[in-house]
């Protein structure tokens, strides 16, 4: 495939992220306007509810776009998935015949403040990268020990907190926590020092699933991807993830990029999964290719200065991909719901360049990276944004995700501090349902 052509003209070059080909979705709004879905085509978006209301979409009897998210597009399932996308692309084409009419329908991204995209029904995150799973294992079992019986077998994941999921922009703060070193006695209640990034993709599951689904069954699940940081705090999670693995040092928060690239657009990209050291039971094989060729990059920028790239990678590194981490999901008959999320677990490639976290970069904080500003760092500092960039390379066109940004704040002075004003509130209210026996 080759670049489609747009009356869009900044959707016309090889390096723009949102071409014809791409039309991914996200939720939108301005100065004028509360939140609304839209596509991104080249560096406009097209207002969708407004082309919707105007009768130049009509894919149903009842309105997809008279709501802030995705999720009633997912739920009618891959063939509207198909129409919509044909449509949009007619409709955005060179040529078209409503380009009058679409034209009064775009909003400048410069203009535009973007929201999640979608109803997070539930979050699950996976283990799935064997070079990220290798250096970690080593870390803190030795070499021989790397990989758990189990890792070669299953993709092995763990529930996170759909609440955590926020869309990129948004700051995240330092976390406190239980925190106990090998040399401590005792835990102690601190604010996590070793706050790390993980460099992962999001996958989104569209329609809904009963029992078990096979690997076939379950990429025909997918709606689309995002990029995804999985921020962690190491320190509290080598104190609290025997015996049932992580909680809250996953809790914090969950970094997407804004727009939804859809599956359809990701075909071209297609490509195998790593050679297997263990033949996978026959509910979890291959069913062609099951991973993409998305190259992916993290920069870390500290406050008021220039932006490093601290690590590149692809999305093939991974071992297990997103259609079997879902298959594998539902074997216990565990239903799936639209709007559910899957992250790919962190991605690392087999060179030190590759590794996508400071925990594996700093091997642990004995090897600090340096800055492109002459700065180390082994983990996260307060000020640091971090940013992910992805993109799949067709033949003269670009298939980008949007950034994935968030900056860390400090560590709150005190978690349990409230505000005397909401305390004197508190405590009038206490005693006025006192006064009237009723219970808070």
């Amino acid at each position: 495939m080759t670049l489609l052509p747009s009356w869009v003209a900044s959707a016309n070059t090889a390096d723009a992220p949102f071409p014809l080909n791409n039309l991914p979705y996200g939720v939108f709004s301005t100065a004028d306007s509360d939140p609304r879905c839209g596509v991104a085509i080249g560096d406009m978006i097209l207002d969708v509810a407004a082309a919707e209301e105007a009768g130049l979409i009509a894919l149903t009897d009842a309105p997809l776009f008279d709501v802030p998210f995705w999720n009633e597009v997912m739920e009618e399932g891959p063939a509207l998935w198909a129409a919509l996308r044909a449509r949009l692309t007619e409709l955005l084409a060179e040529g078209a015949a409503e380009k009058a009419e679409l034209a009064e329908m775009l909003v400048a991204q410069s203009d535009a403040e973007m929201h999640l995209p979608f109803l997070v029904s539930e979050f699950t995150d996976f283990y799935a990268s064997k070079n990220h799973a290798t250096n970690v294992g080593t870390m803190f079992r030795g070499a021989e020990n790397a990989l758990p019986p189990n890792w070669l077998h299953i993709p092995t994941g763990y529930n996170g907190r759909a609440s955590s999921v926020v869309v990129s922009g948004t700051d995240v703060r330092r976390p406190w926590g239980q925190l106990k070193g090998p040399n401590d006695d005792a835990p102690r209640w601190a604010p996590s020092q070793r706050f790390d990034l993980e460099l992962e993709m999001g996958a989104i599951v569209g329609t809904p699933s009963d029992g078990p689904v096979t690997v076939a069954e379950a990429d025909a699940m997918i709606f689309g991807y995002v990029l995804l940081n999985d921020w962690s705090a190491r320190d509290i999670q080598a104190w609290e993830y025997q015996p049932l693995g992580p909680f809250q040092a996953k809790a914090t928060a969950t970094s997407i990029s804004p727009w939804i690239v859809t599956k359809a657009a990701l075909e071209p990209f297609r490509t195998d999964t790593p050679p297997r050291e263990k033949e996978l039971l026959a509910h979890l094989k291959d069913c062609g290719p099951m991973l993409y060729d998305i190259d992916l990059q993290v920069t870390l920028t500290p406050e008021g200065k220039a932006p490093s790239t601290i690590a590149t990678t692809n999305y093939k590194e991974m071992y297990y991909s997103s259609a079997q981490q879902l298959a594998h999901h539902t074997t216990s008959g565990c239903p799936m719901n639209p709007g559910d999320l899957l992250g790919s677990g962190t991605i690392s490639g087999p060179e030190k360049h590759q590794r996508g976290a400071l925990l594996e970069l700093s091997w642990g904080g004995k090897e600090p990276v340096t800055l492109e500003t002459g700065e180390t760092r082994s983990f996260l500092e307060d000020g640091d944004t971090l940013t992910l960039h992805g993109a799949a390379k067709g033949d003269g066109y670009t298939i980008g995700f949007g950034t994935c940004a968030g900056k860390l704040l400090p560590a709150l002075a005190d978690p349990y501090q409230r505000e005397p004003f909401l305390f004197a509130q508190n405590i009038l209210a206490e005693g006025s349902n006192s006064a009237t026996g009723t219970t808070l």
